[in-house]
């Protein structure tokens, strides 16, 4: 018997295989087309649920025993549908930014800090339920045929199975469930004006919605019999995946996006986490939470820095048969050593996440010289990455965090240079891990939970988890970094006011 991890992200679709005891077999991907204009960012809905049927049919083909499958996705957007759950509208990216007055009108209703209380979140024109409230005053056809809102895991999961739920941590990005009593928030949906019973039973993190129908099984290939597994927001599942199940463990999520995942083995202090826009998200153990400490711009600022500087280290490094980033790190390290760059880079190439979440703020590189070359830039630009993480770490410490390591997951803990900086800089042990993807590990260490093939959490993360190397942080490196943090801290405040 098989475990398939089916990982829904906002530009494609992956499908992972497993064997029962853990082992990789295989993956299949789709991507999709995103449609971002000044006026919105929108997706086709339609064309996820095809790209899914896509992944599942060609791993089915290879592995016609899988027993069950477990749906993450990423958060935000949601979609209407008719009965059958077929779609009425393009969806709203979280980007879009429609929903910026009405969630100011919820604020005027409730207060910030109410909303806050209930869901854990900062309000925020990103989440779902003011870009619903949006499409109910603007789009009010749409809203009055539907019967169905779905965000994507829920809606896969309808269209697999029939069945309409929502697990907790996906549905606290809509803004709108209570994250004490874990269901829909009635004080919530009726200063938006939305009826709540559209919406999928909230469940469990990793709850079985049931088999699949007999049109599913059809469509992709595969048993009536294969269950599937409503799993997470796929950063929950990263976090699950990274074998990270207490208070004294956290996540670095080393990716396109870097995300720092701390674990909290009590409710976090509510009023810490509204000063610095962190979530408060329902963990997989109950009574446990998670939040997430993000920048727009980890890998993604890295992969700029090379596909925009680095066109001669790109030749020379496919002549010498090496990465450009092992091209680039290798020279900075001849000509500098293990020495910080003494550059300040403000990674907001996209906008600043928390604890800021200022979409219109902008990425700077200060500190530049004629002698500065395209390696110094390039450290400066991982540098710049982790000074955010410390930043954000800052932020966290009077909410109730108390973590001792770092977990980390994504393309990023590949890089040795990288690791050991994020571990200088925070003076923390980290961990790389072997799965560069946490997130479609998570899912299959759930769906093993659910279908009986792994006793519980422990057991699976025994088989799945596998630790690489532990970066130890070296005091002097992490004094030299934090005579240079001292001066980034202060780059956002200096820098925005200018741009």
């Amino acid at each position: 018997m098989k475990i398939a991890g089916l990982d829904i992200g906002t530009t494609g679709c992956k499908c992972t295989v497993f064997d029962e005891g853990g082992k990789y077999l295989g993956k299949a991907y789709r991507d999709y087309p995103v449609r971002r204009r000044v006026t919105g960012h929108e997706i086709d809905v339609s064309v996820i649920m095809d790209a899914v049927t896509g992944v599942l049919r060609e791993m089915a083909a290879k592995y016609p025993d899988i027993g069950g499958i477990g749906i993450t996705s990423f958060g935000e957007t949601f979609v209407m549908t008719d009965a059958d759950g077929q779609p009425l509208h393009n969806a709203m990216l979280y980007t879009d930014p429609r929903g910026g007055d009405e969630v100011r009108a919820l604020c005027e209703r409730l207060g910030e800090m109410r909303i806050a209380e209930i869901t854990g979140l900062r309000p925020h024109e990103m989440y779902s339920l003011p870009k619903l409230m949006w499409m109910k005053a603007h789009r009010p056809e749409v809203y009055a045929a539907a019967k169905h809102i779905f965000l994507m895991e829920d809606y896969v999961v309808y269209h697999l199975t029939g069945v309409q739920q929502i697990d907790y941590s996906l549905a606290t990005r809509t803004m709108a469930l209570d994250i004490r009593s874990l269901c829909w928030s009635a004080e919530m949906f009726d200063a938006a004006g939305i009826d709540v019973n559209l919406m999928s039973k909230p469940v469990p993190t990793g709850t079985p919605a049931g088999t699949l129908t007999a049109e599913a099984a059809r469509a992709v290939g595969l048993s009536e019999s294969v269950t599937v597994v409503s799993i997470s927001h796929d950063q929950v599942a990263a976090a699950v995946g990274a074998g990270a199940f207490d208070g004294e463990v956290a996540v670095d999520g080393a990716g396109t996006v870097e995300c720092l995942t701390p674990i909290y083995d009590s409710m976090p202090d509510i009023a810490e986490m509204y000063k610095g826009y962190f979530s408060v998200v329902p963990y997989v153990i109950p009574g446990k939470y998670v939040a997430y400490a993000f920048s727009y711009t980890g890998g993604a600022l890295i992969d700029w820095c090379v596909s925009n500087l680095a066109k001669d280290e790109k030749r020379a490094a496919k002549v010498r048969d090496l990465s450009v980033n092992e091209l680039l790190e290798h020279t900075y390290r001849q000509e500098h050593g293990p020495e910080p760059s003494g550059l300040l880079v403000l990674p907001h190439f996209a906008g600043a996440a928390t604890p800021y979440m200022d979409t219109g703020a902008k990425g700077a590189i200060l500190g530049l010289t004629t002698d500065t070359g395209t390696p110094e830039i390039y450290r400066g630009c991982m540098e710049g990455v982790v000074y955010e993480m410390v930043l954000n770490a800052r932020a966290l410490k009077d909410s109730g965090v108390h973590f001792k390591k770092l977990h980390a997951t994504g393309g990023g803990a590949r890089s040795s240079e990288w690791m050991q900086m994020k571990a200088d800089m925070l003076n923390l042990p980290i961990v790389a891990l072997k799965t560069a993807d946490a997130g479609t590990v998570g899912s299959a260490m759930l769906t093993g939970v659910a279908i009986g093939a792994f006793a519980d959490l422990k057991d699976a993360a025994d088989h799945m988890v596998e630790e690489i190397h532990t970066y130890e942080p070296r005091p002097e490196m992490h004094e030299k970094y934090m005579k240079i943090y001292a001066r980034y801290e202060k780059v956002y405040q200096a820098v925005r006011p200018l741009m």
